[in-house]
């Protein structure tokens, strides 16, 4: 059916009157009551890319999360835009205090670079690491600033709340054509772009998951590594994966003021190779965590 005529009178038939909110909320407990805030948009359920791919990667990262052990403890929510948030922290504002990160997951299905938005503070922990994992992504990405029009990280970032809320997309909501339009359907969505989108969305979590700050045990000059087994000679047979400077950088820098993200930034070695070394010093005594 093609609508030809340039004017339409449209009867809209509708009422305002008491009523109800439905949203979805699913809880994983993790080793610690800190939480990690999952939320995405179900307003329109129709609409491919905005919102069927968010609510498609957040039902996923939820199914894989429930088969580990988290550091966190993870809160999702598939809420209509705006009305459903407000209506949550409305309701939950003494669990708010919980949420130590965030992130609004939408728009993740197209074939547009990946675009993060950050938090208001824009220094947070989940700021940090999203713009590790993209720019470490080896594709074409952008990071934006904050600001109070979007999806529902504009609720979760308002001043009375705060929270270290971002928001991870593909195509902006309002930056391709298809936009709220019957355009968006399963032709404008791809499963590879799902795909990736959910492999950079775990990797968030699974760095935020691994972001620790660590106590060196010895911090006073460096400790004897080779009696432990932790040193690793030019012709040695010693656990290749073991990285000399990464453990001299992870044992300079553990000094409770360091994350492993920043020993990262700091050492220009990759997060894996620099955990690895902070896994092995810890076996070894020689760190403790600072959670401990």
């Amino acid at each position: 059916m093609e609508l030809n005529d340039q004017e339409y009178e449209v009867f809209i038939d509708s009422s305002l009157e008491p009523g109800h909110l439905s949203y979805g909320e699913y809880y994983i407990p993790g080793d610690s009551t800190d939480e990690v805030l999952i939320s995405c948009p179900v307003c329109h359920p129709s609409l491919c890319n905005d919102n069927l791919s968010g609510i498609a990667i957040a039902t996923f990262i939820a199914k894989y999360l429930s088969q580990t052990t988290p550091r966190y403890s993870y809160r999702f929510l598939w809420i209509p835009a705006t009305i459903g948030s407000i209506t949550w922290l409305a309701l939950n504002e003494a669990k708010v205090n919980n949420i130590k990160h965030g992130l609004v997951l939408s728009c993740l299905g197209d074939s547009g670079n990946f675009t993060y938005k950050k938090s208001r503070r824009g220094d947070t922990e989940i700021d940090k690491v999203a713009a590790y994992v993209l720019r470490n992504s080896k594709q074409d990405y952008k990071i934006i600033d904050f600001f109070p029009y979007g999806y529902d990280e504009r609720q979760y970032c308002s001043p009375g709340f705060n929270l270290a809320v971002g928001c991870l997309m593909r195509s902006p909501h309002e930056c391709f054509p298809e936009y709220h339009t019957s355009a968006d359907d399963l032709n404008f969505v791809q499963p590879q772009y799902l795909a990736e989108s959910f492999f950079q969305c775990r990797s968030i979590l699974d760095i935020l998951n691994n972001n620790h700050i660590y106590y060196n045990q010895n911090p006073k000059c460096e400790p004897q590594l080779g009696r432990r087994g932790l040193y690793q000679p030019y012709n040695g047979d010693q656990d290749s994966r073991l990285n000399q400077m990464a453990t001299l950088w992870v044992l300079n820098l553990s000094d409770g003021q360091h994350t492993l993200l920043d020993i990262v930034e700091r050492s220009g070695m990759s997060f894996d190779v620099i955990k690895y070394a902070a896994d092995s010093l810890l076996a070894y005594e020689l760190l403790t965590s600072k959670n401990n």
